[in-house]
């Protein structure tokens, strides 16, 4: 195992005036042993870093360590890695057995040794009856884990998993982040993991990097992130529905926000007052944290609700407030519909402030 730094890391595709950068300079320390998730929308830069990191695309800047060795210079069978790819890349003509052991038997190990690693790999993943089976006769799981094996029989120093879960459907994702997390806390080898879905992000990783636009956004536990997101892009990519993020000015006195977009305005009022009165904000506070108000009970913002989805445990209540939208999550109990002005209250702990012309976090 080993760990990997990476040290203002960038990429540039193109020359002159025609150069486009879509790495930034990363810095990210990953212990060894370490679980880490890279995740952001489409186009963000994580499996092109990723790819970086594995050697299938060169370096423009920076320095990629893994273990004590630089690796920038060094071809992927030189790093000690192993990567899971996201459309699995088996051999059709070959076994499962022949291809988790391919890989061995070109590096030139003693067919005893082959077989030993296979034949473990195989009981860890649960492949052992299927050993003599071809791809197509295999689930899409089953394939996937089939690929894991392949990279868990040459006993890298660091895995790299390039989106490994997108081709499955719901059901199997979640069969198969089991899978993994069981394998991490087994093998304890360094991993680096790319996703869109932060779902994914959330429950495999021990500390997440949420990229942006070529840049980490910013990295720390799932907790932290979902607790304390240090931008409004990041507090609304992570959370599933996002955060509630509204554009408006402090008013005088500073216990109340004025959301304004539109024409419209929406009064909210706050639990306690807040400071540089008169500025403008982003106000931030996560669905599940907005509690309606049906009793008479003093509230602090009205909504208008447009669309309930109701998803058995709970409502998600969607509407507006100022102008701009806003979703409550609340037990499938409560009677709301389209066409409804509610009340929602929250507390001084839930609310979120975000600057409102650079988005950090305040």
């Amino acid at each position: 195992m080993a760990a990997i730094h990476l040290k203002q890391v960038r990429k540039t595709y193109g020359r002159g005036a025609k150069a486009v950068d879509v790495i930034h300079g990363i810095d990210a320390e990953i212990a060894d042993g370490e679980f880490i998730v890279m995740v952001g929308p489409s186009g963000c830069g994580k499996s092109t870093l990723l790819r970086m990191v594995a050697g299938l695309e060169e370096v423009s800047g920076g320095q990629i360590v893994i273990g004590d060795r630089v690796v920038n210079e060094l071809e992927p069978k030189e790093r000690d890695i192993a990567m899971v790819f996201q459309n699995y890349a088996l051999y059709p003509h070959m076994s499962v057995y022949e291809n988790m052991a391919y890989g061995l038997k070109i590096a030139g190990l003693p067919k005893a040794e082959i077989d030993d690693r296979v034949q473990r790999a195989a009981a860890i993943l649960e492949l052992g009856a299927l050993l003599e089976r071809t791809p197509r006769q295999l689930s899409g799981g089953q394939r996937q884990r089939v690929a894991m094996g392949r990279a868990i029989v040459r006993k890298p120093a660091v895995f790299l998993f390039d989106e490994p879960l997108s081709n499955l459907d719901a059901k199997l994702r979640v069969q198969m982040r089991l899978e993994i997390q069981k394998l991490h806390a087994s093998l304890r080898t360094t991993s680096l993991y790319v996703t869109h879905d932060q779902v994914e992000a959330m429950t495999l990783g021990q500390r997440m990097i949420v990229m942006n636009k070529g840049r980490a956004e910013q990295i720390g536990t799932p907790a932290e992130v979902y607790a304390r997101p240090a931008t409004t892009f990041v507090a609304g990519f992570i959370g599933s529905p996002p955060m509630n993020l509204l554009r408006g000015k402090l008013a005088a006195d500073g216990a109340a926000f004025e959301a304004e977009q539109g024409g419209e305005r929406g009064t909210i009022r706050l639990p306690q007052p807040a400071a540089a009165a008169g500025h403008e904000r982003i106000w931030g506070v996560r669905p599940e944290h907005l509690l309606p108000v049906f009793d008479g009970s003093p509230a602090q913002l009205a909504l208008d609700v447009e669309l309930v989805e109701a998803l058995g445990a709970e409502l998600l209540v969607h509407g507006r407030c100022g102008g701009q939208p806003l979703v409550l999550r609340c037990p499938a109990h409560l009677r709301v519909a389209a066409g409804q002005r509610i009340g929602a209250a929250f507390g001084p702990a839930d609310v979120h402030w975000f600057d409102a012309q650079t988005t950090h976090r305040l």
